[in-house]
């Protein structure tokens, strides 16, 4: 009873916090998901669990999807080109390991995404202010989260 009860709880806090969010933590979100998903699929192939690391490596897949369909290449530029190269690059290395379960590959593309993460994290003031502009008013018109080519994503 517990159990379900903690897991009731967890997706109507997950839920308020998606709602809730302005798209800079949505896609802070989406990558938070995606790192443990793979976290998690990686435990499932030492179980030898292999629908649960199929089906974890999907949603993985999809959350990918959704980031690279998030690119804003009009304002990212160059950098949103190489964004959807390194998410394509990281849903092609995810297939491998699903196929191979091969969890060095999942180690890597875990790294490949929390490097994206880091950088998106830090960034995450300058949208702030620049999402906010009267509580800064010396903050400039463009934030770093449209520079780095990303768009609005809705729940």
């Amino acid at each position: 009873m517990y159990n379900s009860g903690a897991k009731q709880y967890q997706r109507v806090n997950v839920t308020s916090e998606v709602l809730d969010a302005d798209p800079h933590r949505l896609i802070q979100l989406l990558m938070e998901a995606a790192l443990t998903r793979m976290s998690q699929a990686k435990g499932a192939i030492e179980r030898n669990d292999m629908p649960t690391k199929a089906n974890l490596l999907g949603r993985v897949t999809e959350i990918l999807g959704t980031l690279q369909a998030s690119l804003n290449f009009q304002q990212g530029g160059d950098v949103a080109n190489n964004l959807e190269r390194l998410y394509e690059y990281m849903t092609r290395r995810l297939l491998e390991a699903t196929s191979r379960n091969d969890v060095a590959m999942i180690d890597e593309v875990m790294g490949l995404l929390l490097d994206v993460k880091q950088g998106w994290d830090g960034i995450r003031q300058e949208y702030l202010d620049s999402a906010h502009p009267q509580r800064n008013a010396s903050s400039s018109s463009a934030s770093s989260a449209e520079t780095v080519g990303m768009a609005s994503v809705s729940a």
